[in-house]
């Protein structure tokens, strides 16, 4: 969300975080959508939150990290949109994460373990990215530096001639 904020900022776009949609669309959190609904109703909400987000014109989208998994949300999104990955190893998403107490899948257990797990699961598919960008512990400039070259470079591509 801080690289699309940034990135929104320096394209001129409006930013949009999906997890924040959902919540004004659902009147509660997403955490309370998980305690109470569970995991498979919040992708649903999550899913068609982000099929009209991405029919709202131009903008930087943010994602939950579940959200490319869903395989209707990744074929809209390579459909309308180019897709970022913001690459990091689990170590460092936990470092970044381990003060958080709006992520549910992370708020049990060992953290840790769950970010290796779920990268496990997740990397492979969110390769499918249009876009990858290696991330680590070098600071919010450099990852937004990466990013808005990549996406410039992308979009000069994509141009009609």
């Amino acid at each position: 969300s801080c690289v699309g904020r940034k990135l929104a900022e320096s394209f001129g776009l409006p930013f949009l975080d999906s997890d924040t949609a959902v919540e004004e669309a659902a009147g509660c959190e997403v955490r309370d959508i998980f305690e109470v609904y569970g995991e498979p109703a919040f992708r649903d909400c999550e899913r068609r939150v982000i099929q009209r987000l991405l029919q709202g014109g131009p903008a930087i989208i943010a994602t939950g990290g579940g959200a490319f998994m869903d395989p209707d949300t990744r074929e809209d999104v390579k459909a309308h949109a180019i897709s970022l990955w913001l690459r990091a190893d689990p170590e460092v998403l936990h470092q970044r994460t381990k003060r958080s107490k709006t992520r549910p899948l992370l708020n049990k257990g060992d953290a840790l373990q769950t970010l290796k797990d779920l990268a496990e699961q997740r990397y492979p598919v969110y390769a499918e990215a249009d876009i990858v960008i290696d991330t680590g512990d070098e600071g919010l400039d450099k990852t937004l530096e990466k990013a808005i070259d990549a996406l410039s470079r992308r979009c000069a591509t994509d141009k009609p001639s």
